[in-house]
């Protein structure tokens, strides 16, 4: 299941023909998983289970994540399936959400927590969502202001001490309530001793605004994406207080999200369209070069909009804090692991869900477990990897230690919800 996928998809459509038939007449279905993925791949784009929709529109945000999006369309990643990639610039993660629901896009680089706070209907119309496919892992991080660091601040310590000294109103932004970013540096907040909810002020601000806002002294912190921590270590307006990585390791972090009603209509749209971007995301972390060439590309003004090198520097685990310190992360931005960075794990799904309840976004325990197997298409995402040679983990469950000594495996979401001494 590994051929080099750069090898033509050109098929006999008699063999297919065949194999279908033999599978039919065995009575075995999944006979077909073990058909050679470039001759699926080829059958996807040309016969019967050609995409409903070819010509298929994928929003975006500014930040580096959207990479693999990207470069499926720039690369001619689509093509190989029979679809056409058009990549939407947006503004806002409410704006990404509000499409999404609408239909003006088919799909979207999203934020993992949206998808499951549209779901579960926190702060806004419930409409039932589905996520194809994880497109990164890693790489955000948390930047506190040069204000901050003229106090002695460097981390979470020093931030609780200055907090508890010099009482005052402080203000920390996140892009969207239900979203990564905010779960991330609740966590992080929570884990040095700041209830967020309570010790400080949170603001949500779209991510390619946080640096100007912290310049006029909107903020002391933000939690955002690259390159937009890098950007204010450049301009010399804030520093970094710590990766998400050091967090939670591998964390999920961008999702492929699209509506319920969509995979529905379009299921095979929806399994080329991903197989693409899994193309894309295999190709961007297969070469330090082929890094270089995506932040080239993603640099420019239609889609990031800032200097190469704002980019590629932390794409390639290159990272400065702005304080003197240089260190190469092995836990980087990854949009591939070989297959690991991609897949949606259920319990990836639930562990939002979780901090949702921790911090009272959601009142109730939902059924995590039943929520998650809704919502992340595994059933999708494994026919979209047949066709794009990616193995598939061993399980759809994954255990993560975080920053705080405190062990996720899913086994009892509502018991570790509700363990946790600073809640909302």
């Amino acid at each position: 299941m590994t051929r080099n996928a750069s090898k033509s998809t050109t098929f006999n459509a008699s063999r297919r023909a065949a194999i279908v038939r033999g599978a039919q007449a065995a009575g075995a279905v999944s006979l077909m998983s073990l058909v050679d993925p470039l001759v699926r791949a080829g059958a996807w784009a040309a016969g019967s289970d050609a995409p409903e929709k070819t010509e298929l529109k994928i929003g975006f945000i500014p930040l580096t994540d959207c990479a693999s999006v990207v470069m499926a369309s720039v690369m001619g990643f689509d093509k190989k399936y029979g679809i056409t990639i058009t990549p939407s610039k947006e503004a806002s993660w409410p704006g990404v959400r509000d499409k999404l629901i609408n239909g003006e896009l088919d799909a979207a680089h999203v934020l993992y927590g949206l998808i499951y706070g549209v779901q579960l209907g926190i702060g806004g119309s419930r409409k039932d969502m589905s996520i194809l496919m994880t497109l990164n892992n890693n790489g955000q991080a948390i930047t506190l202001s040069q204000k901050l660091a003229e106090k002695g601040v460097r981390d979470g310590a020093t931030l609780k001490a200055l907090m508890d000294r010099e009482k005052r109103e402080y203000t920390f932004a996140q892009t969207f309530p239900t979203g990564t970013h905010a779960m991330w540096i609740y966590y992080w907040l929570a884990a040095n001793g700041i209830n967020p909810m309570k010790d400080a002020k949170v603001i949500t601000v779209p991510p390619p605004q946080m640096v100007a806002n912290m310049r006029v002294g909107n903020m002391d912190g933000y939690c955002v994406g690259e390159p937009w921590n890098a950007r204010a270590i450049a301009d010399k307006i804030g520093f970094t207080a710590t990766t998400t990585q050091a967090i939670w390791k591998d964390h999920p972090e961008k999702v492929l999200g699209t509506t319920a009603d969509f995979v529905a209509k379009y299921p095979n749209a929806s399994r080329a369209m991903t197989a693409a971007i899994l193309d894309a995301s295999k190709w961007i972390d297969a070469s330090d070069e082929n890094r270089k060439k995506t932040a080239e590309t993603i640099a420019a003004k239609s889609y990031v909009n800032t200097e190469v090198d704002v980019i590629l520097g932390r794409m390639l685990g290159q990272y400065s804090d702005g304080l003197g310190k240089s260190w190469k992360d092995p836990n980087s931005m990854a949009f591939f692991r070989d297959g690991e960075a991609t897949y949606p794990y259920l319990s990836d799904g639930m562990w939002f869900m979780t901090q949702h309840k921790r911090w009272g976004l959601l009142k109730e325990h939902p059924d995590y477990l039943a929520v998650a197997k809704k919502v992340n298409r595994i059933d999708i995402y494994t026919q979209a990897a047949q066709a794009a040679g990616v193995k598939l983990p061993a399980s759809d469950m994954r255990s993560a230690t975080f920053m705080d000594g405190v062990v996720w495996d899913g086994k009892d979401p509502a018991k570790y919800a509700d363990s946790f001494a600073i809640r909302g």
